[in-house]
């Protein structure tokens, strides 16, 4: 499609991680191929980082977005690595292990031995106050009820709920699992969010059985890669010292010869016909919102699923991305002194159930759980709010929000200290939902792109996972086809 010597021209659409990391994978794949690449970033915000975005203030080290990922998910480490960031990692207080949930108004230490929900430990599990004697029982036929011969995608809710029973679904996955998503576990879908559980089911006869084979087989590896050192090796979360904009800033100095539009939006795009091509126009145009076209070789969008269907709808069917709906949620962050606070932790925070009815869905005791983002003569909470079907909480007014959470807290820990400052979070239509038969729709979906569509690629939250090593996994991987679509 192009021939050597030629500079590269890419647009890469969203400025967010994943799009990020599409823009810095793309220069490494250029400098690998001896190319020259030429990448312009497009993106309505106005600036880069899309939901990251760390608050330094007063000694805090405060995240208004994603705060954290999982250890065992490498691409992450890779990029920091990558950018020369990696001494910069660090990971939980070993101190603070413990995670608890709401019950009936109390919080209740979370079983040892669970996993994503699943008991993997048979005697602590008998004895959490958390369930009914019949509900516990339930979970136990899991050894015994015969695995689904159906084929194709279910709902997480649906798969939990035949294997475990409604009462392990509703107290202790729903608030673990769906608080990742922010979602109705009876939509989301097992394949695209948790297909080990289908895996484990399948291969064992049994979830439990299953998650407990897997988590042996685990258990000698460390959470983190060896190539860490031991400390972080032990660490099921990783963020960075000076929060997750450590990340952007890297990234922004090393994407410091990409041209930037930021504030604009790309509104369509063109295929030029194959005569054009070869008298030597680029084989894409890229309209944006203030009239400018830019010529483009190779296309990654990374732009939320609605966005990226109004620029693909024109081209082929997006019935795909028009499935995927957003939740909107969003996080309050308070600062206490700690003489005053009254609470000492001995965990990491709680999760909240729907049926508890409370304002908040989550609550981290930040202080406690990450040591570099607070004086130690400070403490730090961040309370979460906002899930599908509970989303107009969100846009209460500051003061009517910042009360309601303060009351759910008054309530659960018994605080009644005034905050010394409180930080309040929108993230509007920021969790994305995969419907079932979301996985397949969306291959679908890509395999057009490839065959229609050469060096036009899409990726991000709303396709192949949530969390940031996915995004950038996902950025990695759209550098590597959309140069090896060109580069013929």
């Amino acid at each position: 499609m192009r021939s050597n010597g030629k500079l590269d021209r890419f647009v890469v659409i969203g400025g967010g991680i994943s799009g990020l990391s599409s823009a810095f994978y793309l220069l490494k794949e250029a400098e690998l191929r001896g190319r020259e690449a030429h990448i312009t970033i497009v993106d309505p915000a106005e600036r880069i980082g899309g939901k990251i975005n760390t608050l330094r203030k007063q000694g805090f080290v405060i995240e208004k977005g994603p705060d954290s990922f999982l250890a065992r998910k490498t691409p992450i480490i890779d990029l920091a690595f990558d950018l020369g960031i990696q001494d910069e990692l660090t990971g939980t207080n070993p101190a603070a292990k413990k995670t608890y949930i709401l019950h009936r108004g109390k919080l209740h230490p979370m079983p040892p031995g669970l996993v994503l929900g699943v008991p993997t430990e048979i005697m602590p599990f008998a004895k959490t106050g958390l369930l009914s004697w019949g509900g516990k029982l339930r979970a136990m036929l899991d050894f015994v009820l015969p695995a689904s011969k159906a084929e194709g995608d279910e709902s997480v809710g649906s798969f939990l709920s035949r294997r475990v029973g409604a009462e392990v679904t509703e107290r202790i996955a729903e608030p673990l699992l769906a608080g990742i998503y922010a979602g109705d576990l009876s939509k989301l879908s097992l394949q695209s969010t948790f297909p080990q559980f289908r895996e484990a089911e399948m291969r064992h006869g049994s979830l439990i059985r299953g998650t407990r084979a897997n988590k042996r087989k685990g258990a000698a590896a460390p959470a983190a890669p060896s190539k860490l050192p031991k400390q972080l090796q032990r660490s099921m979360f990783l963020t960075f010292k000076n929060g997750l904009s450590t990340m952007l800033e890297a990234l922004n100095e090393a994407l410091a010869g990409a041209e930037r539009r930021m504030g604009r939006s790309a509104v369509a795009f063109r295929q030029n016909d194959k005569e054009d091509i070869e008298q030597g126009a680029a084989p894409y145009e890229v309209l944006l919102s203030d009239g400018e076209i830019l010529s483009a070789d190779g296309i990654v969008i990374t732009s939320p699923a609605s966005e990226a269907a109004d620029l693909l709808e024109p081209h082929m069917p997006v019935d795909a991305l028009r499935a995927v709906k957003y939740v909107s949620v969003a996080n309050v962050v308070m600062a206490f002194d700690k003489a005053s606070f009254g609470v000492e932790f001995d965990g990491s925070g709680f999760v909240v159930p729907r049926s508890e009815g409370t304002t908040i869905t989550a609550c981290t005791w930040t202080s406690a759980k990450w040591l570099h983002a607070s004086p130690g003569d400070k403490v730090l909470l961040r309370c979460y709010v906002g899930r599908a079907g509970d989303e107009e909480v969100v846009d209460l007014p500051d003061e009517a929000l910042e009360e309601a959470v303060r009351r759910d807290i008054r309530g659960v820990l018994g605080v009644t200290a005034e905050p010394l400052f409180t930080e309040i979070t929108r993230l509007h239509r920021s969790m994305p939902q995969y419907p079932v038969g979301h996985a397949q729709a969306t291959a679908k979906l890509r395999a057009q792109l490839r065959s229609t569509m050469p060096g036009v690629w899409i990726a991000g939250a709303a396709f192949d996972g949530v969390g940031l090593p996915d995004c950038i996994r996902q950025g990695k991987e759209s550098a590597s086809i959309v140069y090896r679509a060109i580069d013929r």
